[in-house]
């Protein structure tokens, strides 16, 4: 068994360290193989613009609050799944991290920008990829990539028993899509969102919490409510996910006819 989970927090727009803070307090002490946070929970969402967000963007490398994360991972056993505004260069990107105890181990940069989002982020430039974390696989993805099902499938064909999935959900689609993600890659997934609201000079965003974690037969197994803080943790099989069998003469994967799905990328 696998320790898994999510907290689900509302950041401040703009207060990078006391955000930190909250998530670091709220942490401390947590018994859990990996947790995942929501995207962007330092910086907050809503940019006027993209000068605005290259204010708060860092180099993950060279990032204060990076390393206070991975000396959390240190301290407790665990790793971290964040979403973080990543500078990289002149280029600025929507991105997730994996951290551990030794530092970072992944970096994905979101593929699929939301909205207002491309007018200030630059595109996602890096291929899908699975990671391995004490015998876990594990894939991440960001917000808005549920609404391609190319995303899930290409990490659970590469391996992956648990997606994780941070997010600042707005619509109401994203958390119930992810379900079906779940069912038709029989994989478990972990949706961490934010609650409350950015308000701001362009107007307010308000995110739907409701994080969740979801199983390989698109069952709900934990959901949090919508405004609620709330660190969640759970155990979960990944033999569970490595079984793609419906029945015993129907696999989820074997029974695939690439041959005929030209289409998806033509």
């Amino acid at each position: 068994m696998f320790r898994v989970g999510y907290f689900q927090f509302e950041p401040a727009f703009g207060e990078v360290e006391s955000n930190l803070s909250t998530v670091v307090s709220a942490l401390r002490g947590a018994e859990a193989d990996i947790i995942v946070l929501p995207e962007l929970p330092f910086t907050g969402y809503r940019f006027r613009d993209r000068a605005e967000l290259a204010a708060l963007a860092e180099d993950p490398a060279r990032s204060p609050g990076i390393s206070a994360l991975v000396e959390l991972c240190r301290e407790n056993g665990f790793h971290l799944a964040t979403g973080f505004a990543e500078k990289a260069g002149d280029r600025i990107f929507n991105s997730a991290l994996i951290i551990g105890p030794g530092g970072i181990v992944q970096t994905y940069r979101k593929l699929h920008l939301f909205d207002a989002e491309n007018d200030y982020f630059d595109p996602g430039d890096r291929p899908l990829e699975t990671v391995d974390i004490r015998g876990l696989r594990v894939g991440l993805m960001i917000c808005y990539d549920w609404a391609f099902p190319e995303v899930a499938r290409t990490l659970a064909l590469q391996g992956a028993d648990l997606i994780c999935h941070p997010s600042n959900l707005v619509l109401a689609w994203g958390q119930q899509a992810m379900l079906t993600r779940c069912l038709e890659n029989g994989v478990f997934a972990i949706t961490a969102n934010r609650t409350g609201s950015d308000v701001r000079p362009g107007g307010t965003l308000t995110f739907t919490g409701r994080s969740q974690l979801a199983g390989p037969r698109g069952e709900l197994m934990h959901r949090s409510d919508e405004r609620r803080r709330e660190l969640f943790i759970a155990g979960i099989d990944p033999a569970r996910a490595r079984d793609k069998r419906v029945t015993p003469k129907s696999d989820l994967f074997e029974d695939r006819r690439p041959a005929f799905y030209g289409a998806l990328t033509d």
